[in-house]
């Protein structure tokens, strides 16, 4: 088997290297570069990128030893059919360690065609650290070698504005363009850059925020020989993700005519704000997620693909997301209903078991910021409580008592200590309407008590005897 090599695979492609990249990871790999790649294969995009590693140790080595080709691995469901797919991608030229390479770094700077900068550096890597000094080889933060990098170009091309560039970072925390943005004028500020830098900055350069969405797990361990076989190339980069991919990007049109994914029929929105399709998906993709789990794992269900096909979890599922948590939201119908058949068929992909057990972590936060708001709207647009919510509430709650399930698996909650503390104490007294008023009370949980949301802590007292009587699938059955 030979190795993977712009030598050994001569059909590999060379483009204008206009992007610059801080990352190497899965993530970027599965999906703004396989996104580039499309682009250069459908729109005439003509782009290569460069990858900056933004910490000290990372994979620009391996990158490097393979000419930076590698494979992505798509699977899952697209319209009702499987698909599991192989792409090589080429769009990435060479790979950089900044802090063992660091005149090659700046030297991206002088680059007349640069035009884009991406990143993903974790939720972490965004963030001001007052001890970065202009003269660091490199800075130890992402914003701080970004602004390093600014400052060179605006210095090469004497503030020539037409040598902007355009900046989507891809970390995931919201409004993430914002974020960036105010912690390069920090810098602006520490290092005292000047005004006209700061002018430059400003005016010919564009910091966007971007929703991503794609699931990628990653390396596939247990797939890689099969798929080498198949290959028959040594490839020791191949990175498997789902089919789903969705980018929002906050930004004007004429970035949109630079940047043309959806010439290449790519899921890549250009809109005035990300805020509604982030509440999109907080509301549709992570709501359901939330509630389904420990319905279905007190169900005797583990995986959440079987929790969508089971007859009665299923119709639950459906109930919450179509009949309650849509409900709530202000985008156009038609594009709610289509982004949550997407959901259905990620939640459905053949490919991936994902335990119910692994959405559990930290459950009483989760419902706080994902399906508390809906719960709320919902109450204010109908005048009555969603069932499907209150349910899953009270399964949550059910959940945290521990113990053994029906079939005698151990129920093994995981959360905040004091949260831990709190059920023990309120499970020991045995007294359901305790444990409903307890839960709710508990303002370091909601910011609030929610006993004092109408008919609540009566639904939830309701569905914990229920499911203490009957089981959780009866009880499920009684609110469909």
């Amino acid at each position: 088997m030979q190795p993977l090599n712009r030598t050994t695979d001569k059909s590999a492609k060379k483009y204008t290297e206009r992007i610059i990249q801080f990352g190497e990871g899965n993530f970027l790999r599965a999906f703004v570069d396989w996104i580039i790649y499309n682009m250069n294969q459908k729109a005439d995009f003509n782009s290569s990128v460069v990858v900056v590693q933004p910490i000290d140790k990372g994979m620009v080595d391996m990158l490097n030893a393979q000419d930076c080709l590698y494979h992505v691995n798509l699977q899952g469901l697209d319209k009702g059919e499987t698909v599991n797919s192989l792409t090589r991608i080429d769009v990435i030229s060479r790979a950089l360690n900044p802090y063992s390479q660091n005149a090659e770094f700046m030297k991206l700077a002088e680059q007349p065609e640069m035009r884009f900068v991406i990143s993903n550096t974790t939720e972490a890597g965004i963030a001001f650290d007052p001890s970065c000094k202009l003269t660091d080889a490199p800075a130890s933060s992402y914003p701080g070698k970004l602004t390093q990098l600014l400052y060179h170009r605006f210095k090469t091309f004497n503030g020539d504005k037409s040598k902007g560039l355009i900046i989507f970072p891809c970390e995931l925390i919201f409004l993430n363009g914002h974020k960036l943005k105010e912690t390069i004028y920090q810098y602006i500020e520490l290092w005292n850059l000047g005004a006209e830098f700061k002018a430059w900055f400003e005016e010919a350069c564009g910091v966007y925020a971007t929703l991503v969405d794609r699931i990628v797990p990653g390396f596939p361990r247990k797939d890689i020989d099969a798929i080498k076989e198949k290959l028959q190339y040594d490839d020791n980069l191949v990175v498997q993700a789902e089919i789903f991919h969705l980018w929002v990007i906050e930004a004007p049109q004429e970035v949109a005519k630079e940047f043309p994914a959806d010439k290449a029929g790519l899921n890549v929105l250009f809109v005035p704000s990300e805020a509604p399709y982030h509440e999109r998906k907080v509301t549709l993709l992570n709501g359901p997620h939330t509630v389904l789990s420990p319905v279905a794992y007190l169900s005797g269900i583990n995986i959440v693909r079987d929790a969508c096909q089971h007859e009665v979890v299923g119709k639950y599922i459906n109930k919450v997301m179509f009949d309650e948590l849509m409900e709530t939201l202000n985008l156009p119908k038609e594009e709610l209903q289509k982004f949550a058949h997407d959901v259905l068929e990620r939640f459905n992909n053949p490919f991936v078991d994902h335990a119910v057990t692994s959405i559990m972590l930290n459950s009483f936060p989760k419902f706080e910021t994902r399906d508390l708001p809906g719960l709320k709207v919902y109450l204010e647009r109908k005048g009555q409580l969603p069932s499907g919510l209150v349910l899953g509430l009270a399964a949550i709650i059910t959940y945290y008592k521990g113990g053994k399930r029906a079939d005698g698996a151990e129920i093994v909650p995981n959360d905040d200590p004091k949260i831990m503390d709190l059920l023990k104490q309120l499970w020991a007294t045995g007294d359901t309407q305790k444990v409903a008023e307890g839960v709710l009370a508990a303002d370091f949980i909601w910011n609030e008590d929610l006993n004092k949301i109408p008919g609540l802590t009566a639904a939830v007292k309701a569905n914990l005897d229920s499911i203490q009587a009957n089981g959780m699938l009866e009880t499920v059955k009684s609110i469909l």
